[in-house]
């Protein structure tokens, strides 16, 4: 299996980033490293989360994210990295928005 993240769940890591470093200088890659560790132990667990509105959501081992993916042919394709703390209407997106509807 490979993992491809889609543009909004790479606008999610870059917003995501963007606040933790407005924080603390360094926060912002250390929450990617730490994301990209738990979207990387998707390659092992990868199916075995619980599905909410349609895609498998896990939880971020550092920090209050979800990781909403789901399972294509080869591909773990990951659709959104939401931070758990935010309105989940705020992340209305397309047909396929694990948070919006």
């Amino acid at each position: 299996m490979k993992i491809r993240i889609l543009p909004e769940a790479e606008r999610d890591l870059d917003l995501g980033a963007d606040f933790y470093e407005s924080q603390s200088p360094g926060a912002g890659a250390y929450f990617i490293r730490g994301l990209l560790d738990d979207i990387d132990g998707l390659l092992k667990h990868g199916g075995v989360h619980a599905t909410y509105r349609g895609f498998h959501r896990a939880m971020s081992h550092r920090f209050p994210f979800a990781i909403f993916y789901d399972l294509n042919g080869g591909f773990i394709d990951i659709y959104a990295v939401l931070d758990c703390r935010q309105d989940p209407q705020g992340y209305r997106r397309s047909t396929r928005d694990p948070e919006g509807g």
